[in-house]
């Protein structure tokens, strides 16, 4: 077997459109939406899938730049029934974080600090001995 890549990341939010201001309005991502009947989900049923039965779910696909490719890189769902479980931290088990990558790191972490982005920490934290600023972790709405 020859895995080629990641198909795409899927996170189960607490409201959607409260993450699409993030995602799309904030860091300006290509966004298409849908709601989706749950039985036309493989494996809708299984509760080794999911914590109980549902019937629908919003769903967002998020692409980089160009929302015509087959595959979208991240995929935001909901459940109107409401979500269990809580934000983690980076020395908890599970995925506790998505990078991207830009052109300008100063430049995007003012932008993020302007719009009120809940940094993870200090802004100040970021900078290495020399002084310059490699990464910025930032809190999404969940």
């Amino acid at each position: 077997m020859s895995i080629k890549g990641i198909s795409h990341i899927h996170m189960c939010v607490s409201d959607v459109e409260r993450s699409l201001e993030f995602y799309r309005d904030i860091l300006g991502l290509t966004v298409k939406t849908h709601v989706q009947p749950m039985l036309d989900r493989p494996g809708a049923e299984s509760l080794g899938m999911y914590s109980r039965l549902r019937t629908t779910r919003s769903v967002a696909d998020i692409y980089f730049d160009n929302a015509d490719t087959p595959q979208p890189v991240l995929v935001l769902t909901s459940h109107p029934d409401g979500v269990e479980g809580g934000p983690r931290k980076f020395d908890e088990k599970g995925i506790t974080n998505l990078a991207f990558q830009v052109d300008d790191i100063e430049s995007h972490a003012q932008m993020l600090a302007e719009r009120g982005v809940n940094v993870a920490g200090d802004i100040s934290d970021f900078r290495d001995a020399a002084g310059q600023r490699r990464t910025v972790f930032v809190y999404d709405p969940d």
